[in-house]
């Protein structure tokens, strides 16, 4: 795992050495297509990915170097703070019940992890961090565990020693950034940082176009086989996409879903395969998904539907549902709509 992690690092730092000179040329490119914008694409690496920033600076002072570093900047803070593969992040030294001073970023993301916790009845619960390394899909390589470990790391959760950001901390970066913008002047942008949030028009002067992969077991390249894509009105959101179709594993003939209930301490065993949310923000959004996954695809509608501020769309084995606001158009697929 080690050299894998290094072998990533070495192919980025590689990449980084071109994002300058790609950002000026296709900031050129964008403004010629639409004159009264001028939009600078901002990437690089953050959070195990590539992150990717597409802002309109038109009448914004701060120069794209200046911004650039901003946004690393923010990046590496958050990494430092919420990054449960950094040994000495905040949460990595929480974890192993060292004393730590909080900062913004570690504040901010557990009091809304509170907030959508008591939301969904506690579907979303960022201590369920123990149950997640005892399946295998945390921070270690455990699998298949007996009732036993299962009641007992039930009752660690309990305690919230143990903490676990990712079904939030990258819509949250997200709304990092974004704000950061805003206070800069910065109107339309598309920040997509794992999760995606976005506001006002793309460089052609409409609403952004977020393509909704397909979710099926073999899709692991997101954008190689999509189902749907979805437009924005113009208006600030987060729209985020949860699925069990990259992240499981096949043991004795049976599938093992990422998805964890940390109600009951065991993977879900419902049919709904994808949840997409737009939310006002990317954290909510990234965090509601989280929650619809584990719930199912009725109680998951319910919970869309009882909120007028956010729209979702349903992805089960044999069909598809979306809210009434879901701004949706179907790329090509077999599976009914409903």
């Amino acid at each position: 795992m080690r050299e894998k992690q290094l072998t990533l690092y070495k192919y980025f730092a590689e990449a980084m050495k071109y994002r300058i000179i790609f950002s000026i040329l296709l900031a050129a490119f964008l403004s010629a297509g639409c004159q009264q914008h001028r939009y600078v694409v901002f990437s690089g690496y953050a959070q195990g990915g590539v992150y990717s920033v597409k802002a309109d600076l038109a009448g914004v002072k701060t120069s794209p170097k200046a911004i650039q570093a901003r946004i690393d900047a923010l990046l590496d803070s958050i990494d430092f703070s919420l990054s449960g593969y950094n040994k000495n992040s905040l949460l990595s030294r929480y974890n192993r019940g060292e004393e730590i001073v909080p900062d913004r970023f570690f504040s901010e993301v557990r009091a809304l992890s509170e907030r959508y916790r008591a939301e969904t009845g506690g579907a979303f619960d960022p201590a369920s961090g123990p149950l997640f390394d005892i399946w295998g899909f945390g921070f270690t390589a455990d699998s298949l565990p007996d009732p036993d470990r299962v009641a007992a790391a039930l009752a660690a959760c309990k305690e919230e020693k143990v903490l676990n950001f990712n079904a939030i901390a990258q819509g949250y970066t997200c709304d990092v950034v974004a704000e950061y913008l805003r206070e800069i002047g910065v109107v339309n942008m598309l920040v997509d940082i794992g999760e995606i949030y976005c506001a006002g028009v793309n460089p052609s002067g409409r609403g952004w176009t977020i393509a909704v992969d397909n979710p099926v077991d073999d899709n692991q390249v997101p954008g190689s086989d999509l189902l749907d894509t979805w437009q924005s009105a113009g208006r600030p959101c987060g729209i985020v996409t949860s699925g069990n179709y990259r992240k499981f594993y096949i043991k004795d003939g049976k599938k093992y879903a990422h998805t964890i209930d940390p109600r009951t301490g065991y993977p879900v065993t419902h049919d709904l395969l994808g949840a997409t949310i737009v939310a006002p923000t990317a954290a909510e959004a990234d965090a509601l998904a989280t929650a619809c996954m584990v719930l199912g695809p009725g109680p998951a509608k319910a919970l869309i539907e009882a909120r007028d501020d956010i729209e979702g769309f349903l992805i089960c084995a044999e069909s598809t549902w979306m809210s009434e606001g879901f701004r949706a158009q179907r790329v090509g697929t077999d599976i009914p709509q409903k």
